[in-house]
């Protein structure tokens, strides 16, 4: 027995009538009459009393009728629920992100989903991107943004945002150290200065060692220290020059405390990515939050809110040949 079978049951009985039901519902006379004798027979027991003046419900057949009656609605109730969850979303949602990523985003994020999604109850994590990347996949967190990306059967990752990276120096000249010029550096340039970096563990480190590997330099790194607080207040002093997002910098630079170069050849940047598990089934409010992160994230960088990055650069469309 099911939903359609019990629709129909209430039809024939509220219609009083085989032919009245069938062009009520728009099915066949016959049709009705074959779901009516397997609903019977399944429940072993007549449910309708046919007579020349049409049909009643059996003593069975009420029974049938007043619970089928029940289901029906309770359906059409669970039908409205879930078209309203869509339309407006509800739930908690847990998102990790590094703290040099929630500086930035967690604010707005927050702001937009209160305003456009009342329902969704946001909640933020913070730490260093290797935690976070166990925390989903441990279910302990539904969504996360990294500077790192992942892809494996668990989590997958697509890049939202390119983030420019600078070298930053002290405002006045450091002894014995040549200063650079006003102009781009190269790679090459930059790898003699005595540098104040994140430690090994750290993914920015991890990304400039690769990249000065690639081109055959060897890092002059002076201090290790994985704060970006501590690395300025350092630079600000004297004690080196440092590789850091333009973002992380550019107050600093604004009130005369760091200068900054561009670098290029080659230039060095690095992406933000959106990761999220594959392992599990995703609710429509960690869906909304996901999309509305990426588009945060995209009005942050275009805005200029979010200094030096920049929507990543998409592949050409090749154009199909012509036959």
């Amino acid at each position: 027995m099911d939903l359609r079978q019990l629709r129909y049951f209430v039809a024939i009985v509220e219609q009083g009538s085989f032919s009245k039901a069938a062009a009520t519902l728009n099915v066949a006379q016959p049709a009705l009459s074959l779901h009516v004798r397997n609903m019977e027979a399944d429940l072993g027991t007549p449910l309708l009393f046919r007579s020349p003046q049409g049909v009643v419900a059996t003593e069975a057949g009420e029974i049938l009728l007043r619970n089928a009656r029940i289901i029906i609605d309770q359906f059409a109730i669970v039908q409205e629920e879930i078209r309203g969850h869509e339309a407006e979303p509800a739930g908690e949602v847990r998102l990790g992100l590094p703290g040099t990523i929630s500086q930035i985003l967690s604010v707005p994020l927050i702001i937009a989903a209160r305003a456009r999604f009342p329902k969704i109850k946001l909640r933020i994590a913070e730490a260093m991107s290797g935690f976070i990347t166990e925390w989903i996949r441990e279910n302990r967190v539904d969504i996360a943004v990294l500077y790192i990306p992942v892809e494996d059967k668990v989590l997958k990752s697509y890049p939202v945002l390119t983030e420019e990276l600078c070298l930053l120096g002290p405002s006045s000249p450091m002894a014995d150290v040549k200063t650079p010029g006003f102009g781009p550096l190269t790679l090459k340039n930059v790898a003699p200065l005595p540098l104040i970096l994140p430690s090994y563990s750290h993914g920015l480190r991890e990304l400039l060692e690769r990249e000065a590997a690639l081109n055959k330099l060897e890092l002059n790194t002076v201090i290790d220290v994985d704060s970006y607080g501590s690395i300025k207040e350092l630079v600000e002093k004297g004690l080196g020059y440092s590789i850091l997002p333009f973002n992380a910098i550019a107050r600093e630079v604004q009130e005369g405390r760091l200068r900054s170069w561009r670098i290029t050849k080659p230039e060095l940047s690095r992406d933000v990515h959106l990761v999220r598990a594959t392992d599990r089934p995703m609710t429509n409010a960690v869906a909304t939050i996901e999309a509305l992160c990426r588009e945060t994230l995209l009005e942050l960088a275009a805005t200029g809110q979010w200094s030096g990055a920049k929507a990543p650069e998409q592949p050409p469309v090749k154009s199909a040949k012509k036959p």
